[in-house]
């Protein structure tokens, strides 16, 4: 008698849950933490042989695509996107300003020196730059 082999169902592809958003901001704050590394060590690479702002401009501009793929892939769980992609930089047009602003007052208006003040000119940004990365990154899907 032939041996008869059961089969068993196939497990149904399912969509991966959505992150609350106490998860995405916790998420948020870590990838901003090793954004700001990587910008922080561009920022003073750059320095060496750059004026300040531009130092600034092109360390932003480098890791701004670091951190949107790794928000896509740790903050919120989606696809990148090539829509993505190039909305994301616009996104952080507020970001740009509120930094670029901060470093200037901190350097030129407070005197408080060009090594720091990314830094410190960043904080203000943060907050800012989830609401609208967070509307950038899920358009278009379910929000929980």
């Amino acid at each position: 008698m032939g041996t008869v082999t059961r089969t068993e169902p196939r497990p149904v592809a399912r969509p991966a849950p959505e992150r609350r958003i106490s998860g995405q901001i916790i998420s948020f704050a870590l990838v901003g933490v090793v954004n700001t590394g990587i910008y922080y060590g561009l920022y003073l690479l750059f320095l060496s042989g750059l004026p300040y702002l531009a130092a600034h401009i092109l360390a932003f501009a480098l890791s701004m695509t670091g951190s949107f793929f790794l928000n896509a892939r740790f903050t919120y769980r989606t696809r990148p996107t090539w829509r993505k992609f190039l909305l994301f930089p616009l996104t952080n047009v507020t970001n740009f300003l509120i930094t670029t602003a901060g470093v200037y007052v901190v350097v030129d208006v407070l005197h408080a020196g060009n090594r720091f003040a990314p830094l410190l000119a960043s904080g203000a940004a943060i907050p800012v730059t989830f609401l609208v990365s967070r509307t950038i990154m899920l358009r278009g899907s379910r929000t929980g």
